[in-house]
């Protein structure tokens, strides 16, 4: 058995072709491990635990609309389990609906300029 609840490498790309940046964070028992890399554990297990199924898991929603704008060239690649789960899901702001999901995981992805989601 998996000695963490979560599990997640998180890959980051400020701009393309820029270097990447790499962290992770592990936690059980709702607790963050010292291994974790990213740069706030306690603030990323508290975004993963709170959107972390909504976001990694989505339900298909036709009806969903997105605004057209754009927020940056950054993007992230979140990879692992998350509570006995695959993860395999990628971040960009490239729309309103992917802004919103961004800021809602800016804790994970903290490391670059747009991880804030600052606009």
């Amino acid at each position: 058995m998996n000695q963490y609840d979560v599990e997640l490498t998180v890959t980051l790309l400020d701009a393309p072709g820029s270097a990447e940046q790499e962290f992770v964070l592990l936690a059980a028992d709702g607790e963050p491990a010292s291994e974790s890399t990213v740069p706030d554990p306690r603030a990323a297990l508290a975004a993963v635990e709170q959107y972390g199924e909504e976001i990694f898991f989505p339900v298909p929603r036709p009806d969903r609309r997105c605004t057209q704008q754009y927020g940056g060239p950054q993007t992230a690649r979140v990879t692992g389990t998350f509570r006995g789960r695959q993860v395999n899901c990628r971040f960009s702001r490239t729309d309103g609906c992917e802004i919103a999901k961004w800021r809602s995981m800016a804790a994970l992805l903290g490391g670059v300029q747009g991880s804030t989601g600052a606009i």
